[in-house]
């Protein structure tokens, strides 16, 4: 087994248990993390002076843009006499030249560059055990995502739950709060995370499994933090396991994706002030139809992602 030795600059906490590094190790490499100062290769992620105090008051999700973070990045690189392989890796909604790195992983469509690939938020949340990939986590949610589940039909059951949907919020910006209201007007929702639990701390140990509370609602509404094309992560994957029919705010892009005709896009219905909304959620003929609607129309596969990464793993150690 070769070794690499891997460092991150700005990464969230459970880094170490995400799919980059089960894929290194699925490749045949043992992971040595160390020091920017040591490591064969650098991964830099957009959360960098997450924790000082001058950037307390400004909201997480604008605290990256505010950080001086290329500046980091060149000091801790003018103090090596060899530069490492450079990767930047995001799962917000930040275009993949925010640093200045050899190599890019993020959520954009329409980018021709070998030294960048697209790599959806969802898609780090999946059981890839069937391609060789193991270690990677979604403990939040309670489990990894099926693919085999989201290629099957989202089915009638979520028609003999209550007809309430269940949002699950650490904060309520726009467009959220605007969507909460807009669904509020036809149906209850029943409300979870920091923005409705002050003695929530964070999304770790917020003492919820998302998987187990949504079995008891309906729908899930779950909102994008932003709109981006290519922009995608786990919320509707994983209302649609949990036997909701997702309710989201995304483009029309969302079909490079998944299934439009799985989920209730609230984006389109911005322009009429969401007046389509009620005759959806009200007709029992309407909802049917997306019982017989998979999430996923073909299978995804994590190859390709894995030669992506073996490429910068032998520019690393080359």
């Amino acid at each position: 087994m070769a070794a690499i030795r891997i460092s991150t600059i700005g990464a969230p906490g459970d880094y170490k248990s995400g799919l980059l590094p089960a894929v290194c190790k699925s490749l045949g490499y043992e992971i040595h993390w160390v020091k920017p100062s040591d490591c064969d290769l650098l991964i830099i992620c957009p959360f960098e002076n997450l924790n000082k105090k001058k950037l307390r008051w400004c909201p997480r999700p604008i605290r990256p843009f505010i950080s001086s973070l290329n500046e980091t990045i060149e000091s801790v690189l003018n103090q090596r006499r060899s530069l490492p392989i450079t990767l930047f890796q995001t799962g917000e909604n930040i275009r993949p030249d925010f640093a200045n790195t050899d190599y890019a992983i993020s959520f954009d469509l329409g980018i021709s560059d070998a030294k960048h690939f697209r790599l959806p938020y969802w898609m780090e949340m999946v059981d890839w055990s069937n391609e060789d990939v193991y270690g990677n986590l979604n403990p939040r949610y309670g489990r990894l995502l099926d693919l085999e589940r989201l290629m099957k039909p989202l089915g009638d059951d979520f028609l003999k739950r209550p007809q309430v949907a269940a949002i699950f919020a650490s904060h309520l910006r726009e467009p959220r709060g605007t969507l909460l209201r807009a669904v509020k007007r036809q149906i209850d929702v029943a409300e979870f995370g920091m923005s409705f639990n002050p003695n929530i701390k964070n999304h770790h140990e917020s003492g919820l499994i998302k998987y187990d509370e949504l079995q008891r609602f309906a729908f899930n509404l779950c909102p994008e933090n932003g709109m981006f094309p290519g922009y995608y992560t786990e919320k509707i994957p994983e209302a649609f396991m949990a036997g909701c029919l997702p309710i989201t705010w995304a483009d029309d892009n969302v079909l490079v994706d998944f299934n439009p005709k799985a989920m209730i896009n609230l984006a389109p219905m911005s322009r009429n002030g969401f007046s389509e909304l009620g005759e959806i959620l009200h007709s029992p003929k309407i909802l049917s139809t997306y019982a017989n609607e998979a999430l996923l129309i073909h299978q995804p596969s994590i190859e390709p992602f894995k030669e992506f990464i073996q490429n910068i793993l032998k520019a690393s150690l080359s």
